[in-house]
C-alpha cells in the first residue's frame, strides 16, 4: 500500500458511571483515533493513552504531538508500506509505544480490509466467541461496591475484577468474595498502589482466593514483585511492567509474575502482543486481554486478539454498555455470558461517521509534505 494521509481525532464518550482506580477518577473517554487513508483503502486504528499521565508517561496530547512530527513522517516517508514494517520503520523514535500501536493498527486495518482477511485471522486467533470479565472500578462503600458487582453478576459475567488501593480492600474484597462465593472466579488490580513495605497486608489478601493479584507494586520493581511472589500465595500478575516480548520473557523467568496481562497498546501494538502472547504459551504462562476503556474500535481488536489459544483467562472486554450508552461503532453486546468476535475483514465493524461528529473534539488531517 501506499500511505496518502492520515486523519487524527480526539472524540469524548461519557461513561456510564465514573470509574475511579488508585490513579484517579474517570468521568468521560477522551479516546485519539487514528484514520490511515492509503491508495487501497482506509483503516481505524485507537490510541489508548488517557488525558493525563498517569497510568502511563503518554498522553494523548503528546501521542498527537509525537504522531503528527515524528512517526506520520517515516511513514510517508515509504515508497509502500505493509503493516508488518511498521514497527522496524518507526523503531528509531524511543517509547511512545501507544502512539505507535495506534498507527500500526491503522495500517493494519487498511490492509486487511484491502485484502478481505480479518483481524483475527492475520493474529492467528479462532472461534467466533469470547468469555469476558468486567472490571469494577474503587467506590465510596463497600455497600456501594456490591450493588454494583450484584448487577454485572445478573447481566452474566462470569468474572470480576476490583480496583483496590490501601484502605480499600481486604474488606471491600473480602465482602465481594462473600458475595460471589467461593468458585467464582474473582481478581484485584492495584494500579502500582503498593510498596514492599506492604507485604504483610497483601498476604492477607489470601484469603479471598483470588484468581490474581494484578500489579501490586510500581512498573520499575521487578525485583519486589519476584519477593512478594514468594510471600503470598495468590498469583502475581504483570500489567505495567509488561512493555514487551523480551521484559515479558524476564519477568517470567525471574518468578516476578506467573500470569501477564496484554495491553496491545502498552506494548506498541498487535504484532507485539502477538509476541508477549507466543513467549508466554511457550512458558506456560496464561495471559488475559487487559482494557483501557476503548471504544468499538480498540474493543474489536482487543477480541479478535483473545481468541489466541494462550489467552486462557477472561480479559477485560466488556459489553459496550459496561462503559458508554452509545458508542462510534455498534455496540457489542453479552450473551449467555460471551461477547462474539468480529469476522468481517479488517477489525469487522464500521464506524458511525455521524456519531464520530457528534463526539469529536479535535481533527487534523495530516498529508505527505
Amino acid at each position: 500500500m501506499k500511505l496518502e494521509a492520515v486523519e487524527l481525532r480526539t472524540v469524548a464518550l461519557p461513561l456510564v458511571r465514573p470509574f475511579r482506580t488508585s490513579f484517579g477518577t474517570d468521568y468521560v473517554r477522551e479516546a485519539l483515533l487514528v484514520r490511515a487513508r492509503t491508495d487501497g483503502g482506509d483503516g481505524w486504528g485507537e490510541c489508548v493513552a488517557s488525558t493525563e499521565p498517569l497510568y502511563s508517561s503518554e498522553f494523548v496530547a503528546a501521542a498527537w504531538l509525537v504522531l503528527v512530527d515524528f512517526l506520520l513522517p517515516r511513514l510517508f516517508a515509504a515508497p509502500s508500506l505493509a503493516a508488518a514494517d511498521v514497527p522496524s520503520l518507526l523503531g528509531d523514535v524511543s517509547g511512545h509505544r501507544m502512539a505507535k500501536a495506534a498507527l500500526e493498527m491503522a495500517v493494519l486495518d487498511a490492509e486487511l480490509r484491502a485484502g478481505g482477511v480479518s483481524f483475527q485471522s492475520y493474529l492467528g486467533g479462532s472461534g467466533d466467541r469470547v468469555t469476558p470479565g468486567v472490571s469494577v472500578g474503587i467506590t465510596p462503600t463497600v455497600g456501594e461496591l456490591l450493588e454494583v458487582v450484584s448487577g454485572y453478576l445478573d447481566e452474566g459475567y462470569r468474572r470480576v475484577k476490583l480496583k483496590i488501593e490501601p484502605g480499600f480492600d481486604y474488606e471491600p474484597v473480602s465482602a465481594v468474595r462473600e458475595l460471589v462465593g467461593d468458585d467464582y472466579m474473582l481478581q484485584v488490580d492495584a494500579n502500582t498502589a503498593y510498596t514492599r513495605a506492604d507485604f504483610d497486608h497483601l498476604a492477607r489478601l489470601d484469603d479471598a482466593h483470588l484468581l490474581l493479584l494484578e500489579q501490586p507494586l510500581g512498573e520499575e520493581d521487578i525485583l519486589g514483585h519476584a519477593q512478594l511472589a514468594k510471600h503470598i500465595s495468590t498469583p502475581v500478575c504483570l500489567d505495567e511492567s509488561i512493555l514487551s516480548a523480551q521484559l515479558a520473557s524476564d519477568a517470567v523467568e525471574l518468578g516476578a509474575c506467573s500470569i501477564v496481562n496484554i495491553k496491545p497498546g502498552r506494548v506498541g501494538g498487535y504484532i507485539e502482543a502477538v509476541r508477549v502472547h507466543d513467549v508466554c504459551a511457550e512458558a506456560g504462562v496464561p495471559v488475559w486481554c487487559g482494557g483501557m476503556l476503548e471504544t468499538g474500535i480498540g474493543r474489536a481488536a482487543n477480541l479478535a486478539l483473545a481468541t489466541l489459544p494462550g489467552f486462557r483467562l477472561p480479559g477485560d472486554i466488556s459489553a459496550t454498555k459496561r462503559y458508554f450508552a452509545e458508542d462510534i461503532t455498534d455496540d457489542f453486546e453479552l450473551v449467555d455470558g460471551s461477547i462474539g468476535v468480529p469476522h468481517g475483514p479488517g477489525l469487522g465493524v464500521d464506524v458511525d461517521i455521524a456519531r464520530l461528529e457528534r463526539f469529536t473534539q479535535r481533527r487534523e488531517l495530516v498529508t505527505r509534505r
